[in-house]
């Protein structure tokens, strides 16, 4: 990686610290985690124990906050692309790691948000405790009646009446609310819906927790997965008041924030992705390679189609992992506005292949694969679930498309030019 993408000696460093505290810390506190997480109506009052101890380390370590890029005073001084080589190693263990370095969505994206947008008095208030990890927030923007994945669509009213903003809206999907740490949202809604210009009609303002008229309905499940303590929840919003100084950047700024917000947002997801994928063919490598474990006299690795499968594994994700991080080094050198289309084919990309990866290590695994007792159907449900976050794959794919057969014309100026010169070349006798 090293050879191909310059990466600093202090992020070379890191790489190999993140590993070992990933490796021998994270990884053997998984099920202790999910023994700690509250049960019957305890669920989304608990925070499970060991992820504190673990925050502790972290921080001890220096593997704190590694997110927020160079160009924000408040973070390590990392590149995004040499950030996005650490996602890849927190993704092994998605569940803890992300979290244990305060680097898990959705607070990385709301803190760069405040970072890039927030006043004085706003950073001070919600950004200092994000990064300490002594709160946790939420991102409001999907809603449950409109097709939010075209964010034109949404319909949450933020009207201003004096000095306040006046917020209705039913939003649901909004990751992290469950939390008893959640103590504040942004939510996206329509400050000008008459705009003529549909991308100038949007604001974003900040929510305290337990301001009047915020209602977490329910929490949603993901195949069946609560996510518990985070959680994925339904949250109505009923003539909710916060004053005007709420305001994220100011009134119709919403599109420019979220822009902003995502790209980066999507390569970290991207990253940790490859990772899921990683231990995935670790675990599906072990599995087929355990001798007490033979079908018709021989190890499963010996079976063509089990071996063609690790393969053609390894090819994807190498791929994979190329094409993510060339998308990581172009925004550092043109911005996540300048690097759109190589952020949606690694957006397409990536979780494609990790479904892929997970659904033939579950095929191997046999019915040990589906069950509890291997990460494996966590992970089906993750990946799975990240081919519609962030914006689905059509609409990734429509973007694509778009920046490709912009080129028409292009191609066929230059092969009309070819043909030219072919037919010059013949009218004098085939000669240059």
């Amino acid at each position: 990686m090293s050879s191909i993408f310059e990466l600093s000696p202090r992020c070379q460093e890191l790489q190999k610290r993140l590993t070992d505290f990933v490796q021998n810390d994270c990884l053997p506190a998984e099920d202790i985690y999910e023994s700690q997480v509250g049960k019957g109506d305890q669920r989304w009052k608990v925070v499970p124990p060991i992820i504190e101890e673990l925050k502790a380390k972290a921080k001890s370590l220096g593997l704190w906050n590694l997110f927020l890029h160079k160009g924000y005073p408040e973070g390590p001084g990392l590149t995004n692309l040499e950030y996005a080589t650490l996602c890849e190693i927190t993704g092994r263990c998605p569940r803890v790691a992300p979290e244990a370095l305060n680097c898990s969505a959705p607070d990385t994206g709301n803190m760069e948000v405040f970072a890039k947008y927030g006043t004085a008095a706003q950073k001070q208030k919600y950004l200092v405790p994000l990064m300490n990890g002594q709160i946790r927030s939420a991102f409001a923007m999907t809603e449950i009646a409109v097709s939010s994945s075209d964010a034109t669509n949404i319909e949450t009213r933020i009207e201003r009446v004096g000095d306040h903003y006046i917020i209705n809206g039913h939003k649901w999907w909004i990751s992290g609310a469950g939390d008893p740490r959640c103590k504040v949202f942004l939510v996206m809604g329509k400050s000008d819906p008459g705009n003529e210009s549909a991308y100038r009609q949007q604001s974003i303002v900040i929510v305290d927790v337990g301001t009047p008229g915020v209602e977490v309905v329910r929490p949603m499940t993901v195949f069946g997965y609560d996510d518990a303590p985070e959680g994925h929840c339904e949250v109505k919003f009923t003539n909710v008041k916060v004053p005007v100084s709420n305001i994220i950047a100011g009134e119709g700024r919403g599109f420019e924030v979220i822009q902003g917000r995502l790209g980066p947002g999507r390569i970290h997801h991207c990253m940790r992705a490859i990772g899921m994928a990683e231990r995935t063919l670790d675990l599906m490598i072990a599995r087929v390679t355990d001798p007490s474990r033979r079908t018709f006299g021989q190890i499963l690795a010996r079976h063509g189609t089990i071996a063609a499968d690790v393969a053609k594994i390894r090819i994807e994700i190498n791929a994979a992992r190329l094409l993510v991080l060339s998308a990581a080094d172009k925004i550092d050198k043109v911005n996540a506005k300048g690097a759109l289309r190589d952020i949606a084919m690694a957006k397409v990309m990536v979780p494609n292949m990790l479904q892929k990866a997970i659904d033939l290590a579950i095929q191997a695994f046999g019915a040990a694969g589906v069950s509890q007792d291997t990460p494996l159907a966590r992970f089906h449900a993750a990946a799975r679930s990240l081919r519609i976050a962030d914006g689905p794959d059509e609409v990734h794919i429509q973007q694509l498309a778009r920046f490709e057969l912009f080129r028409g014309d292009d191609i066929r100026e230059k092969h009309e030019a070819v043909k030219a010169r072919r037919a010059q070349i013949l009218a004098n006798n085939s000669k240059l």
